[in-house]
């Protein structure tokens, strides 16, 4: 089944958003991380890949392309709780990041 014009238009958004705040906050990178590192199995590829780093070249990147392809969208998202936990004892508190990460879970898992 093909996806919402009008979700996917609205969950666009929230790429962009997610992407922008990656951006303010330095942490957007221009060179990919190695293959190797992309091929993980783990959740949020924890064990090659900084939760940033995720979020940009296997989230984003893949969102981007189901939506371009009107591909069906994931039913369910928990993104937010790993961003909380990655940011946790770090410098950067990330709470903007959190915050777009939470919308985008709520526009891909529905209301709780």
């Amino acid at each position: 089944m093909a996806i919402q014009p009008d979700h996917a238009a609205q969950v666009a958004e929230r790429l962009l958003q997610i992407e922008t705040e990656l951006r303010r906050m330095g942490a957007w990178e221009t060179d990919p991380p190695p293959d190797e590192a992309l091929q993980s199995t783990k959740p949020f590829a924890v064990d090659t890949l900084e939760f940033t780093q995720w979020l940009q070249f296997v989230f984003v990147w893949r969102m981007k392309v189901l939506i371009e392809n009107e591909q069906p969208l994931p039913e369910v998202s928990g993104m937010a709780p790993m961003a909380e936990e990655h940011f946790r004892g770090r410098s950067e508190s990330g709470r903007r990041l959190v915050r777009e990460l939470a919308e985008m879970d709520r526009l891909l898992s529905g209301p709780s």
